[in-house]
C-alpha cells in the first residue's frame, strides 16, 4: 500500500478550499441579511443619516465579532475532539498493536478489499505509520490537517464584514429619497449572488437556492421595516 498520490492529496486540498470558500460565501450572506434587516428597520423609524450609520456600524461590528467568536469556539471544540481521538488511538496502538492491526484489516475489508489484500495493506500501512493509517482509515482525520480555529475565526469575521458593508454603504451614501430603494435592491441582488454561489459550490440547484435566499432576505427586511415604521410612528 503506497502513500496518497499527488492527485489524492490535490483532491483533498481542493475539497478543503471549497469548504472554506462555501463558508466564506455563507458568512457574507449572513452579513448582508442581518445588516440589511437592521438598517432597513432603523430607516423605517428615521431618515437621519447619523442614526443609520451608527446602527449599521454597530450591527456590522457586533455581527462580525459574534461570527468570529462562535466559529473559533466551534472549531476549537472540533480540534480538541480530533486531538483526543488521536491520543486514544496512539495509546491503543501502544497497548494492543495486534488488535489494532486486525481492526485496520477489517476496515479495509469493509472498503472492498479481500481478506489477504486487506491484511497485507494493513501491515504495510502500520509499518510505515500506524497512527496516520488509523487516523485516516478509522477516524477520517488527517493528522497533518487538523482544523485551525484562528483561520476559521478570521474567515468568518472578514466574510461577514464584506457582506455587511454593502447594505451599510447603500443606506448612508445615496440621497434620502433613494436610500431604502437602493439598499433593498442591492441587498437582494447580492443575495441572489451568494445563494447562487453557495449552491454551485455544493452541487445543488442554484435557482432554488437563490430564490430561497432572496425570499428570506426580503422577509427579514420587510419585518424589520414594518417594526421600525410602527415604532417611529409611536415616537419610541
Amino acid at each position: 500500500m503506497t502513500e496518497p498520490t499527488h492527485d489524492e492529496t490535490h483532491g483533498g486540498a481542493l475539497a478543503e478550499r471549497l469548504n472554506w470558500l462555501r463558508a466564506a460565501v455563507l458568512g457574507a450572506n449572513d452579513g448582508i441579511v442581518s445588516t440589511a434587516g437592521l438598517v432597513v428597520g432603523v430607516a423605517g423609524a428615521t431618515d437621519d443619516r447619523s442614526a443609520l450609520l451608527t446602527a449599521g456600524m454597530a450591527g456590522l461590528l457586533a455581527g462580525s465579532m459574534s461570527m468570529a467568536a462562535g466559529e473559533y469556539v466551534s472549531v476549537s471544540t472540533q480540534r480538541d475532539s480530533e486531538k483526543a481521538a488521536l491520543a486514544v488511538e496512539k495509546r491503543e496502538l501502544r497497548e494492543r498493536p495486534e488488535a489494532e492491526l486486525e481492526e485496520l484489516t477489517e476496515l479495509l475489508q469493509d472498503r472492498g478489499l479481500s481478506r489477504d489484500v486487506a491484511r497485507e495493506a494493513a501491515e504495510q500501512l502500520t509499518a510505515r505509520d500506524a497512527l496516520r493509517a488509523h487516523a485516516r482509515v478509522e477516524l477520517g482525520i488527517d493528522p497533518d490537517r487538523l482544523t485551525n480555529p484562528w483561520h476559521a475565526a478570521w474567515a468568518s469575521f472578514l466574510s461577514f464584514t464584506v457582506g455587511a458593508l454593502l447594505p451599510l454603504l447603500a443606506i448612508v451614501l445615496p440621497p434620502a429619497d433613494w436610500r431604502l430603494t437602493v439598499t433593498v435592491v442591492s441587498s437582494l441582488a447580492a443575495l441572489v449572488l451568494t445563494g447562487w454561489s453557495s449552491a454551485r459550490l455544493g452541487a445543488a440547484d442554484p435557482v432554488r437556492a437563490a430564490l430561497r435566499n432572496v425570499m428570506g432576505g426580503a422577509l427579514a427586511m420587510g419585518v424589520t421595516y414594518a417594526a421600525g415604521t410602527l415604532l417611529g410612528a409611536a415616537g419610541v
